[in-house]
């Protein structure tokens, strides 16, 4: 028998209690930030990242490959979006349009000696994110609100598995750049066909799947990626899972890991990213 686990053999060990196993959340201050566009840079036909720069992002911090980020979006006609202001209880709308507005984005790259910003935008039908993004050029403005916060869940672990499609891209691509040497990590990505693949400069141990789904995004449902994940195996030892993406496919993906691969909820985390039928969804699947 080798190091790899049967298909179908469950996980039913307790996760052990080591201290370099600890998943923990630390917060940050929350500032909001008024940003410019200085490049756009398409990486598939599907993603394009933009660089921002500006002076208020002095002191901006991101712990954690899955951060989030609040946009804002200048409205249509005007030049640069309206911000809201920290109050005693939280962020102040002077506009609920500004809230309604707003969309969550995963601090992709933070240079503080160069002072950039990169935030990669998934493009899809509509919404005032891919709206932005599509017609994005240098020189525009933008404002982030962020990160409140970020999950630190340590490298340490035997094995990482990396699920999502393109909207988790960002995150996932980052933490399979930022993972060190001989960590082990299986990616099932779940993208529209060939050419929305990335590269991904990595010293950790990498094994990717992409699953196509050709054009039929409204069959975003879970399938494809449990269909892959099926045929994976895992390594043995003690593994961390993330997963994210559209909402009834990623709760299916954690569902078949916990009942039918035995993994423990506590070494899960999974979170929906959009949901068909409904705007700004960004949210933890839990029970």
């Amino acid at each position: 028998m080798n190091d790899m686990s049967d298909l179908n053999n469950k996980r039913n060990a307790a996760p052990s209690t080591r201290p370099d196993l600890a998943v923990t959340r630390v917060r940050h201050p929350v500032k909001f930030r008024l940003l410019q566009v200085i490049r756009v840079q398409p990486l598939t036909p599907g993603l394009v990242r933009i660089t921002l720069t500006g002076d208020d992002l002095a002191g901006f911090t991101s712990a954690s490959f899955d951060d989030h980020l609040k946009v804002f979006f200048p409205p249509p006609g005007a030049k640069q979006p309206a911000l809201p202001t920290k109050g005693p209880d939280g962020p102040v709308f002077a506009d609920p349009e500004i809230r309604r507005g707003a969309r969550d984005f995963t601090p992709r790259r933070y240079d503080a000696a160069a002072g950039e910003l990169d935030i990669e935008f998934a493009l899809h039908a509509g919404g005032p994110a891919t709206t932005w993004a599509a017609q994005a050029q240098v020189g525009q403005m933008l404002g982030i609100g962020g990160p409140r916060g970020s999950m630190l869940i340590p490298a340490a672990f035997d094995w990482h598995l990396l699920i999502g499609d393109e909207t988790a891209l960002p995150a996932i691509a980052r933490r399979i750049e930022e993972l060190p040497a001989g960590v082990r990590v299986i990616a099932v990505l779940e993208v529209e066909d060939a050419d929305c693949r990335l590269a991904f400069d990595t010293a950790a141990d990498l094994s990717v799947t992409w699953h196509f789904r050709g054009n039929d995004v409204d069959g975003l449902n879970g399938a494809g990626m449990l269909a892959v994940l099926r045929e994976t195996s895992l390594p043995v030892g003690e593994g961390y899972v993330w997963a994210a993406g559209e909402a009834t496919a990623i709760r299916a993906v954690r569902d078949y890991l916990c009942d039918e691969r035995g993994i423990d909820k506590s070494r899960i985390r999974a979170a929906s990213y959009w949901k068909r039928g409904a705007d700004a969804v960004h949210e933890t699947i839990e029970d």
